[in-house]
């Protein structure tokens, strides 16, 4: 577990030493200034973690509770193609630390190394950055620009993979998340999105394991057999459930183990309106397949049985939505997909300056509370955003910012709780309803 100290110490390494440097070399800072590259990056960092909607007149008194007089127009002035390239590349120096919490008391996840999911969600941008930050379009002039955004979570540590940033119309399976290791014994949970045969061989070849959705184009066989179309083959299932071996292929049969569920009745149907609904946005049919598979939930996976249950393989596959809370928590509550500006620098630099207070957000998270995992990212934030202003103004020293982080720790440790449900059971109460066993 990452300590408060070396928390400290990432902080004000990225937002201190590197931000000087790196705004000299960037050209962002071309003259001696009290406004300098660190003194922006944390007058952005923690006026936009305060309020993600703060005015330029906020920021400036940002800048002053860390001891920098500027005005309102001096500070606009600076969201220039220099400061996104500035902000951008201590972003990228945020990413490459390596923070870690205290792993939750959850056996199921504790059989693996660690447990990842990954995702990217899409953040809109100005036209003008069509060249840098290619979008895929609608045909009516809008998403000509856009900045996917990708990471990948450990469910066991927290650590924070990312995010890193590519254009808006890569495909997930080419994303620069999906070359991401997957060291032996641990265990990657993605979406079909990132559906690669030849990915899923190399996690396994490295000794790692891999759950997924299985893509409804991918053909299956039993050993032996013919292969066919997921959909025949479930059609010969009396059983409302499957956990077996099988091959799957796109061209070379690569061996998997299947879990396959029967789903209500009133599910399949409203699965089968959203994939409509989905269809009709794109413009775009749906596929007789797609509509006959909403009947079922099917996972593959090369865990092996003794390791890994159907019932299991479900909730943590559920797990995987934690990734979805986590960009739904930055866009409503950090809001890296709004400002308040027309001006295509200045939206690019926020973009830029709020995912990196996402990012040192998460870190406050690991060393506060990580190993609850009853613990709301909302109420944390909340908790956060109104400690930020006194973050700022500790920043100036090693103590003086650790002893204000510690403060942080104790407000997050004590609440943020998530009640209990008795029906409708929530994530961190199914997998911890699991077994601390492995299977015989």
């Amino acid at each position: 577990m990452t300590s408060i100290t070396q928390v400290a110490q990432a902080m004000r390494s990225v937002l201190t030493d590197y931000a000087n440097k790196a705004g000299r070399e960037t050209g962002f800072v071309k003259r001696t200034s009290k406004m300098g590259g660190a003194e922006f990056v944390q007058t952005l960092r923690f006026g936009w973690l305060s309020n993600p909607g703060a005015t330029l007149e906020e920021l400036a008194q940002t800048a002053a509770s860390i001891g920098v007089k500027i005005s309102a127009q001096g500070l606009d002035q600076r969201f220039t193609e220099a400061g996104a390239t500035f902000l951008k590349g201590v972003l990228g120096e945020a990413v490459s630390q390596l923070i870690h919490g205290k792993a939750p008391a959850l056996p199921i996840l504790r059989r693996f190394s660690a447990v990842y999911i990954q995702d990217s969600s899409v953040v809109d941008l100005p036209e003008e950055f069509r060249e840098i930050w290619p979008g895929n379009g609608n045909g009516r002039g809008q998403g000509q620009s856009a900045v996917k955004i990708e990471v990948r979570l450990d469910l066991l540590s927290g650590e924070m993979i990312g995010p890193f940033l590519e254009s808006g119309r890569t495909h997930d399976a080419a994303s620069h998340i999906q070359r991401q290791p997957t060291p032996a014994h641990s265990l990657r949970i993605a979406d079909v999105g990132y559906w690669s045969l030849d990915e899923l061989n190399n996690i396994a070849a490295s000794g790692g394991y891999w759950l997924s959705r299985l893509k409804s184009t991918i053909r299956v066989a039993h050993p032996g057999s013919e292969s066919q179309d997921i959909v025949s083959f479930l059609k010969h299932s009396n059983s409302a459930s499957m956990d077996c071996h099988i091959l799957v292929s796109d061209q070379d049969p690569t061996p998997v183990r299947l879990f396959a569920i029967r789903v209500p009745q009133q599910v399949a149907g409203q699965r089968r309106r959203k994939l409509r609904e989905d269809a009709k946005k794109r413009q775009q049919p749906v596929s007789e397949r797609s509509l006959a598979l909403a009947d079922w939930t099917v996972l593959v996976t090369n865990v092996p049985d003794n390791l890994l249950s159907l019932d299991e393989a479900l909730i943590l596959m559920r797990s995987r939505w934690q990734i979805e809370l986590l960009f739904k928590l930055w866009k409503s509550h950090g809001s890296i997909d709004e400002w308040r500006s027309a001006k295509p620098w200045r939206i690019l630099c926020e973009v830029y300056a709020k995912l990196l207070a996402m990012l040192m957000q998460h870190w406050l998270f690991l060393v506060s509370f990580w190993q609850f995992a009853n613990r709301s990212w909302v109420k944390a934030t909340q908790t956060i955003r109104r400690h930020a202003l006194h973050l700022a103004s500790a920043f100036a020293t090693p103590a003086s910012l650790e002893a204000a982080i510690q403060v942080v720790e104790n407000c997050l440790g004590a609440g943020c709780r998530i009640n209990k449900r008795k029906t409708d059971l929530r994530n961190f109460q199914l997998l911890d309803s699991l077994s601390d066993q492995v299977l015989a």
